[in-house]
């Protein structure tokens, strides 16, 4: 394909993935506010955290767990953040099957199969993370919340609420691929398991200093996201292994001579002398 046939393929898989986002984010705008199939509306998914703080905790102005606005329209723009954030995720298959097959027809018929398994494994581990901050956050909004005893009651207003929430699900799900990048710089030949073991206390420790950043200031959103990163590594330092290990032994393979064919040895210089009875007889014949 020539630049301007590439131009034109990469401006329809934007055009396509920004589409499948798009309706994506309607059907999120619309669940927001409605039930589906008997499912709990995505408003009520997104403060359940809140409202499972206990009554004497939180502020409920008509007897009902609310959050406050601030701003006029601040509701229809949160809305339509949380709908497009799902939209996103939910249609992710579409936009990401647009990024491979732009990129796909560039590749080894070996990198497009490992490139498929990282993506699908990514996106479930993506998930994975996501769910395991959202049964997270009651836990650190009840700590973050719980000083001051009965003096102070929690009043949060949506726009703080949903951004907190919506950065804790990013931020839980992104830690997840590390692990995975792991996986792929070995498979690349970057770094070793060798390498990646005699690294394992020094990885322990950034993980944790990476939970701390990346989590609010609340002991157990960092230890639970702490500890499943290290849980990984080592998933991720078994696996690495493995792969190292395959290679070896494919290396050894190939290096394995064929009996049928001349060796590769004989032809160096150094053999044809420790030979030189031999090619002097092939001479004397000639």
């Amino acid at each position: 394909m020539s630049l301007v046939e590439h131009l034109y393929e990469l401006r329809y898989r934007l055009g396509v993935a920004l589409l499948a986002v798009v309706i994506g984010g309607i059907f999120g705008f619309w669940w927001f506010s409605h039930r589906l199939f008997g499912l709990p509306s995505l408003g009520d998914l997104m403060t359940g955290p809140y409202c499972s703080l206990p009554d004497t905790m939180r502020l409920e102005p008509n007897g009902e767990c609310q959050l406050m606005q601030t701003r006029p329209f601040e509701v229809f723009l949160l809305q339509l953040k949380v709908g497009f954030s799902l939209g996103a995720v939910l249609l992710s298959p579409v936009w990401l099957y647009q990024f491979w097959a732009f990129i796909a027809p560039g590749l080894h018929k070996g990198e497009r199969t490992f490139a498929r398994v990282f993506v699908g494994i990514g996106s479930v581990l993506f998930a994975v993370g996501a769910v395991l901050a959202y049964f997270v956050v009651p836990k650190g909004l009840a700590f973050m919340t719980g000083f001051g005893g009965d003096e102070f009651f929690t009043a949060l207003t949506g726009g703080e609420y949903i951004n907190f929430v919506l950065l804790m699900l990013l931020f839980f799900g992104i830690s997840f691929e590390l692990p995975l990048v792991m996986v792929m710089l070995n498979r690349a030949d970057v770094v070793s398991y060798a390498k990646l073991r005699s690294w394992w206390r020094g990885s322990v420790f950034a993980l944790f200093i990476f939970a701390a950043v990346v989590t609010p200031q609340d002991p157990i959103s960092m230890l639970v996201l702490g500890f499943s990163l290290c849980v990984l590594y080592g998933i991720a330092l078994l696996i690495c292994r493995a792969q190292d290990r395959s290679k070896e032994r494919r290396r050894a393979a190939e290096q394995t001579e064929d009996p049928d064919q001349p060796s590769e040895v004989d032809t160096r210089p150094s053999a044809l002398q420790s030979t030189g009875g031999s090619a002097d007889g092939g001479d004397e014949a000639t």
